[in-house]
């Protein structure tokens, strides 16, 4: 989630947008905004076939930081992983950038994914294993994955970008409190390749296309969170929809999911019990991001849209802090 005043500067007309997209071959008339969440997404055709602009402040993203993406996801393609690809501009480059008076912009264009989303209400047991064994697909890939240029950020980072949002908010003492015990018990992990590598972090069903098919593969798209963390971590916040349901029907989703990740990637039964441990660790990074989005200082006009997303993030907001004063406890997923 970027910044809400950047958001609003952003979207409040399409200039960057039409700007940016003239570095790639579009057709007039079809550039569209498609969602502004952490980056700023526009879809657009050129000769009748769907793409994707996606665009975001250097100070938010850095283009360091996205060379490193780009360079997991031609190492993915290259091995076969089934992902959206990077499409080159007109100058043949892969990240143009924009310089204006609210600051220095990186877009990116993509290709549309083939396939279509699923529904955490419809989803059924094979399509769950499938689903868990392409992430432990790209699990494996990344187990052999050597950077040449830019590499991405680790947990660590994400540690340090806590510390420094809570250290602004004097209130938040109990979320550092939360963050030195996620940060301890994430120290005692080992961090071999077998369990450590590039993840993804948002493998969640709005960002994998179903093609049915085509041996029931997914096509994957949103790279723009890949971080150096636990695998076990993937799995949790793939599986957000579901860890939190009682219902048996939800289990047994679950467990469809982890025999498909078994069947490409060991997952040894300690590692699923820590599940809920990482659960911590992904609400205190979310909430650290939410009190930076809303943050956001003097707004002069706000859309109609401001009132209602902003009430969502404090709702959010205070249901996290609460989460934290939880003890921790331990799963029964096996």
């Amino acid at each position: 989630m970027m910044n809400l005043g950047n958001m609003v500067r952003g979207v409040a007309s399409d200039a960057v947008a039409q700007s940016l997209v003239q570095f790639w071959e579009y057709d007039e008339g079809t550039l569209e905004l498609w969602r502004a969440s952490s980056n700023f997404v526009y879809a657009f055709e050129r000769n009748q076939v769907q793409y994707f602009l996606r665009f975001s402040f250097e100070q938010d993203k850095s283009i360091e930081q996205i060379k490193a993406e780009l360079e997991f996801i031609h190492y993915l393609q290259l091995n076969g992983f089934p992902s959206v690809t990077p499409i080159q501009s007109i100058s043949g480059e892969l990240i143009e950038t924009l310089k204006t008076p609210e600051g220095t912009y990186n877009a990116v264009v993509f290709s549309a994914a083939n396939g279509i989303n699923l529904d955490a209400d419809t989803i059924t047991a094979k399509q769950m294993e499938e689903w868990g064994r392409s992430l432990a697909s790209l699990h494996f890939l990344s187990k052999t994955f050597e950077p040449v240029s830019e590499r991405r950020k680790s947990w660590l980072d994400t540690v340090q970008f806590m510390e420094s949002v809570f250290k602004k908010h004097p209130g938040e003492q109990i979320a550092l409190q939360e963050l030195s015990r996620v940060t301890n018990w994430l120290k005692s992990l080992p961090t071999n390749k077998d369990v450590f590598g590039l993840i993804h972090y948002d493998f969640q069903l709005d960002n994998i296309f179903f093609e049915e098919d085509k041996d029931h593969s997914f096509n994957i798209i949103d790279f723009d969170d890949t971080i150096y963390h636990w695998y076990a971590l993937d799995i949790v916040t793939a599986l957000g929809d579901f860890i939190d349901d009682d219902n048996p029907h939800s289990k047994l989703l679950i467990q469809s999911f982890l025999n498909g990740y078994r069947s490409k990637m060991d997952l040894e039964n300690d590692a699923v019990a820590q599940f809920p441990q990482f659960q911590r660790y992904a609400n205190l990074y979310k909430f650290s991001k939410i009190l930076k989005s809303l943050d956001y200082g003097e707004i002069t006009e706000t859309p109609s849209w401001f009132v209602g997303l902003r009430g969502k993030l404090v709702r959010v907001a205070d249901e996290l802090r609460q989460s934290f004063q939880k003890p921790w406890q331990k799963d029964n997923m096996k």
